[in-house]
């Protein structure tokens, strides 16, 4: 993984607070992953949960 593939520490941070709040409510995780074209962190967990967060740690959250 190249250096501009990596997550920041903001993105970091508020990936560990959303996966612990979502396995705390039994919802499984199915892939964490860096958008390439637009550094955002990506979360898809259970049925509809899907998360962007941006470089700045700010959540998006999509339907």
């Amino acid at each position: 993984m190249t250096r501009e593939n990596q997550p920041s520490l903001k993105q970091l941070q508020q990936m560990y607070r959303i996966c612990i709040s979502l396995t705390s409510m039994f919802v499984s995780i199915h892939l964490v992953c860096v958008d390439r074209r637009t550094g955002d962190l990506i979360i898809i967990a259970g049925e509809e949960t899907q998360a962007a967060i941006n470089q700045q740690g700010e959540v998006d959250y999509r339907d």
